[in-house]
């Protein structure tokens, strides 16, 4: 039975011909399962609007499916909450998480298009979650080059997971650092 071959996202294969081994190197690892690689990344946007109108969701899900390339998934509220108006099983935002090719593609578009376009961009900062994974909070959607702005969508924030195998900050840093990640100059 002949194998299909998978085409690689040009992240994917910058990673695989330039990253790996110099990284490697560079963080002193001696097994090659120990060098970091990105796993996955997780897009969540909260719609504090769907309380009111499930519309709005709607046009959410559309939204994220386009920039994403993926079917999102509607998360749902785990409790009552009577000062928002909220009630246990209402939908309240959308996630997707995605793997493989598609990661690495959104993963190339938000460092080579989507962040260069944030206005007074000067870097995004440099803070990892202790496990060597990065959260990232966007204000504006609209950085990313799929949505259009006369489509009258409420503009949304939403926030990117970049989860890598990195046991520690420093090396899941470095990781990001040579994928081109724009992270802010240290101030001296």
């Amino acid at each position: 039975m002949k194998r299909e071959t998978r085409l690689k996202a040009r992240l994917e294969d910058v990673y695989d011909k330039d990253i790996r081994l110099p990284l490697q190197k560079k963080l002193q690892l001696k097994n090659v399962m120990e060098i970091p690689k990105v796993s996955a990344i997780i897009v969540n946007v909260g719609v504090k609007d769907a309380v009111s109108d499930s519309k709005v969701l709607q046009s959410v899900v559309d939204t994220i499916a386009k920039i994403t390339g993926q079917a999102p998934v509607r998360t749902i509220a785990k409790k009552s909450i009577a000062g928002f108006k909220l009630r246990e099983g209402m939908p309240i935002g959308v996630k997707v998480t995605l793997r493989r090719k598609k990661m690495y593609d959104f993963l190339d578009k938000l460092i080579t298009l989507s962040l260069p376009k944030l206005r007074d961009f000067q870097g995004i900062p440099v803070k990892l979650d202790g496990r060597g994974n990065y959260n990232l909070g966007l204000k504006d959607w609209m950085i990313f080059p799929e949505v259009d702005y006369g489509t009258g969508v409420k503009v949304s924030g939403l926030n990117i997971t970049i989860k890598t195998t990195a046991t520690v900050d420093e090396h899941g840093l470095e990781l990001l650092r040579s994928f081109g990640m724009p992270f802010r100059k240290a101030k001296n």
